[in-house]
């Protein structure tokens, strides 16, 4: 059903694994992939509630409903001290509004692109103003893309317009960088990115369906954008790339949680199920090239595909570790970057959530151990 031309690209440029997780919901994953630790010990166990106090709405009062606090230490953080212009691009749901966490450029972030406490667009169309036009959806409108208001525009285009132009500042002004692009999309109101519906014209699927399809082509066209746009900057052979998920899928495929839109795996986003915790993973240098000296460093077979388990608390240190930087914040992840370039790694075949809040799985830690799997509710 998906057209993911880019995505195959890029696997066939690096390695892809099979079993990798992320939280059932995204500001869990996200304040991980911030931090190294686990939802377990950031204690940011729900997605957060923008406009409000969200102790106790869900769950445990003591939840960590703020999200990103003054007290942890960032991925953008460390790498902005070592030198590097760090750029934040669309969705960041990192905390509430008017707090630490609301905003990238609070824990790291040079550059926020469109980032604030919503995760959910007002709207996707340019021509509505992000949801600014839209008296309903006002209090969601995307912030900080004024310049595209009124225009026939798709807000997963109008991203990667404004991360390439970030991105080739950055490499006008000899610096290196590190670009969080984060897209709002495929998230809901699942409305159809125009310049990919008469791919679905004719097929036998519900109208969010198509949308949702039409969301993923505009992601991997934004992917396809940016490679190329490295290349031409002439960065792309010592440009490391990593494409991923915030949690497991969405898609509106089936009636209920129940019915397996992420087969062959059950369930979906939400659920403690695999296919509530799975999404994709593809590590990748954007250009391959072997006298290449970063990858020279950290070689990446192409077309690879790993049955490790890799976890989203794992990218925290294999970042730092391929960039030579260190931390001092207790974290849970492990470097992944051996297993990236095919060395043999006992790397840990566990994962772990906790997820003490209502939602489509309710009350729960999910804990993975090899072949096995314990649910506690």
């Amino acid at each position: 059903l998906f057209r993911t031309p880019n995505m195959e690209r890029l696997a066939a440029h690096g390695i892809r694994f099979e079993q990798f997780y992320a939280n059932s919901v995204c500001s869990p994953t996200r304040v991980t992939l911030m931090t190294g630790q686990t939802s377990a010990r950031h204690r940011t166990t729900q997605w957060i509630l923008s406009e409000s106090n969200n102790a106790g709405k869900f769950g445990p009062k003591d939840w960590q409903w703020k999200g990103i606090s003054r007290q942890h230490e960032t991925l953008p953080a460390i790498l902005r001290e070592a030198g590097y212009r760090t750029m934040h691009a669309g969705k960041a749901h990192f905390g509430p509004n008017d707090s630490f966490g609301e905003l990238p450029q609070n824990f790291g972030f040079d550059i926020n692109i469109a980032g604030c406490s919503w995760g959910q667009p007002g709207s996707y169309y340019g021509a509505d103003h992000f949801g600014h036009a839209k008296k309903k959806r006002q209090r969601r409108a995307v912030p900080g893309l004024e310049k595209y208001h009124g225009q026939e525009i798709y807000l997963t285009e109008a991203l990667t317009l404004e991360m390439n132009a970030a991105i080739g500042q950055a490499v006008t002004d000899n610096k290196p960088f590190f670009a969080y692009m984060s897209h709002y999309a495929v998230h809901g109101p699942f409305e159809t990115d125009p310049r990919f519906a008469a791919h679905y014209e004719g097929k036998d699927l519900s109208k969010r369906a198509i949308a949702f399809a039409t969301m993923i082509e505009g992601i991997d066209k934004s992917l396809g954008d940016m490679l190329d746009h490295l290349d031409k900057l002439g960065v792309a052979e010592n440009t490391l790339v990593f494409f991923l998920g915030d949690n497991g899928t969405d898609a509106p495929l089936g009636s209920t949680h129940e019915i397996a839109c992420a087969a062959p795996l059950r369930g979906k986003k939400g659920t403690h199920y695999e296919g509530g915790l799975r999404g994709p993973f593809i590590a990748a240098w954007a250009k391959p090239n072997s006298k290449a000296t970063a990858q020279k460093a950290l070689p990446i077979r192409g077309g690879t595909l790993s049955r490790k388990v890799g976890r989203i608390y794992d990218l925290f240190p294999t970042i730092l570790a391929i960039t030579g930087l260190e931390h001092e914040s207790k974290i849970d992840g492990i470097d992944l970057s051996p297993l990236l370039a095919g060395e043999k790694s006992r790397h840990p075949e566990s994962f772990l959530m906790h997820f003490p809040h209502s939602h489509r799985s309710s009350y729960f830690t999910a804990y993975r151990q090899g072949d096995w799997k314990l649910i506690h509710h």
